[in-house]
């Protein structure tokens, strides 16, 4: 069974030297007006599902399809490039707004994916630094789309370390989906782009949700959809934060009440593997989440292979949210739960 702490910061937050996430998708969705690739993605009603887990209704936005990234992490780094390039495009020259800027970044895979997709599309240069536990198939297809990928360290946060020191000597632009003192302009931007993730569901949910699960890392996402959340339906949902037992640095942080970095093994759900939160998203959650729940390595894998076998093939991080529900988090049977699909398998 998932372990679960209340949030004792609920609605006032702590008290955080650093912005709160942004709520409001208008300029994220006015850019993605001229991107060709970008359509929204669907939201699932699975009610075989539902009542597997017990609720009343179970509704799915599934990001394995979006912008052909395969995961929702496309609307973040891409969009806070886009910003750039609005700001210094010369006419309709968008091709070439960003010629001659490099922007590197630390990745577990899809956020490296959208560095190397805005930084092509605006005539940059991307270099994205993996850890050693990223998936050679990550790596393959950063290469394929122009990217220089680089290899450093053993974890994600030696591989973030690297990719700010690297920044630094070559005077490079970091672009992380995290952030920490005096780094939080380009995070905040990254955030804002998943803006369009839960608008999206705004505006395609007939009833309001009375649960929304989120899974987080850093904590980016979650934070961003659960801002969107209490704009949109206020206080009722109950907003619950999924991490790996591995990696509970948002709980952690929680029951601290302030930012901490924790320590544990390497987990499978490698997305979700982040020791130390965003300090942006930590703040938006302490305001904003309800329940922070950690999840075992056997509990995401199980639940991954439950997914696959109602035909959403994901990973353990892009299902973590799932998860939980089906290791028995039961929210109850008047429930309406709302939980993102993330990303799709690493085999495609």
């Amino acid at each position: 069974m998932p372990i679960t702490l209340a949030n004792p910061w609920r609605g006032r937050g702590l008290d955080i030297d650093a912005p709160l996430p942004a709520s409001d998708a208008t300029g994220v969705a006015r850019l993605l007006s001229m991107c060709p690739a970008h359509v929204p993605t669907p939201l699932l009603d699975l009610p075989a599902l539902a009542a597997r887990v017990g609720v009343a209704q179970l509704l799915v936005k599934d990001e394995r399809a979006r912008m052909g990234l395969g995961s929702f992490k496309a609307l973040g780094a891409a969009h806070a490039i886009a910003q750039e390039a609005a700001a210094g495009v010369q006419g309709d020259n968008w091709a070439r707004a960003l010629t001659g800027q490099t922007y590197i970044t630390a990745s577990a895979g899809n956020h490296g994916l959208s560095v190397a997709a805005g930084a092509r599309l605006f005539g940059a240069r991307a270099v994205i630094v993996l850890s050693e536990a990223v998936p050679d198939s990550f790596a393959a297809r950063l290469h394929a789309m122009g990217a220089q990928v680089m290899r450093i360290g053993a974890t994600y946060e030696a591989s973030m370390e690297a990719a700010e020191r690297t920044a630094r000597d070559h005077g490079w632009t970091l672009l992380s989906d995290s952030s920490w003192p005096g780094y939080t302009q380009l995070p905040l931007r990254v955030m804002e782009g998943y803006l369009q993730l839960a608008a999206e569901v705004a505006a395609q949910v007939q009833v309001a949700p009375t649960h929304v699960l989120l899974q987080a890392g850093v904590g980016g996402l979650a934070a961003a959809v659960a801002a969107h959340t209490r704009r949109v339906w206020g206080d009722a949902p109950q907003v619950i934060v999924v991490e790996p037992e591995a990696a509970p640095a948002l709980t952690e942080s929680i029951r601290a009440g302030q930012l901490v970095r924790t320590d544990g093994p390497l987990s499978a759900m490698g997305r979700l593997d982040c020791k130390t939160p965003s300090m942006i998203a930590l703040n938006g959650l302490a305001r904003d989440a309800d329940l922070f729940v950690t999840i075992t390595e056997n509990e995401a894998a199980i639940g991954a292979t439950i997914l696959a076998e109602h035909g959403l093939r994901t990973t353990p991080s892009g299902g973590a949210a799932l998860a939980v529900l089906l290791a028995g988090l039961g929210p109850g049977p008047e429930a309406r739960v709302l939980a993102i699909l993330s990303e799709g398998p690493e085999d495609g």
